[in-house]
């Protein structure tokens, strides 16, 4: 049994208090960033600047504006077709992650590039590397399966002068998570992942309708933030993703002192769990997150 097993079950509603995006987005600060941002505003029913989130190119110019001003990357882009995530809901997950990294540094956030980091599917966009390092100054390497996705995220290291920082490693294996990725005797504070949640194609088409119907837009199954197969779904969705990822932190439990993933679906937690005391984990936590509407968590455990 796990020494200490903690589930926040307090329901959130704003990001995290060190997360800069906590506010409406500033938009005259946005454009003087960028001001090509200011070809997608508009004013709506309320007198508000704003952007159509339901355009991929708005949305991905947004990202643009957001990571020149706030986090000074002057170089960003993804290719056609990747997924293209709200920054304020990833920066969640690097802030409270320090908050971990926390608890054993006498509950101050540990800076600066003694701190390693693994972010297990990096993605195309590279976006916790570059929070991450941007925020904490800690020192990342980024795995990722699909080769076009790598090259992107090592494409946006390179031209932002970051190859010091953040290091891009293709998994080479669909089988393996952390086999093949992190290296004999390398040692890590803390892994972390945003694991594909849907269990097929037709489930993502499903749910990408749904929201639409909800919006009240007739666009099809086309999502604003884009997203390839291996960023929406894998065989199995997030259980069996998320039980394959626990299995290997068991072998690779002296690489890393605690281990992460978001969690998409809260009835894929006592499955975690169970999995997790069977697998001898000595301290299991759950962080809850919510931005608006949208609540997910964080896993956390070691052995």
């Amino acid at each position: 049994m796990a020494d200490k097993q903690t589930q926040n079950t307090g329901e959130k509603t704003s990001l995290h208090p060190r997360n800069p995006h906590r506010e409406r987005y500033d938009f005259a600060q946005l454009t003087k960033a960028l001001p090509k941002l200011s070809a997608f505003m508009f004013t709506n029913e309320h007198g508000i600047k704003t952007i159509d989130f339901t355009d991929a190119e708005a949305v991905k110019m947004l990202n643009k504006a957001i990571l020149k001003q706030q986090y000074g990357i002057a170089s960003w882009d993804i290719p056609q077709g990747f997924l293209c995530p709200p920054i304020p809901g990833r920066a969640d997950y690097i802030h409270y992650i320090a908050d971990i990294l926390a608890e054993g540094n006498g509950g101050e956030v540990p800076t600066g590039n003694q701190v390693k980091v693994l972010d297990i599917g990096v993605g195309a966009n590279c976006i916790y590397p570059l929070v991450g390092h941007k925020t904490y100054g800690w020192q990342f390497v980024g795995s990722e399966v699909d080769y076009i996705a790598a090259g992107s995220a090592k494409k946006i290291v390179e031209d932002n002068k970051l190859t010091d920082a953040i290091e891009i490693r293709t998994q080479s294996s669909y089988a393996h998570i952390f086999q093949g990725i992190i290296k004999p005797g390398e040692k890590f504070d803390i892994t972390m992942c945003n694991p594909p949640f849907h269990a097929s194609a037709k489930e993502v088409n499903a749910n990408s309708q749904r929201k639409w119907q909800n919006l009240k837009q007739d666009k099809g199954t086309d999502l604003n933030f884009g997203g390839r197969n291996t960023e929406l779904w894998c065989e199995g969705g997030e259980p069996r993703f998320l039980n394959k990822m626990m299995s290997e932190s068991k072998q690779f439990a002296h690489a890393s002192k605690w281990f992460s993933s978001l969690i998409s679906k809260k009835t894929t937690l006592p499955g975690c769990f169970n999995s997790l005391d069977y697998l001898g984990a000595r301290d299991v936590k759950t962080i809850d997150m919510a931005q608006g509407q949208k609540s997910s968590r964080i896993l956390v455990w070691r052995f």
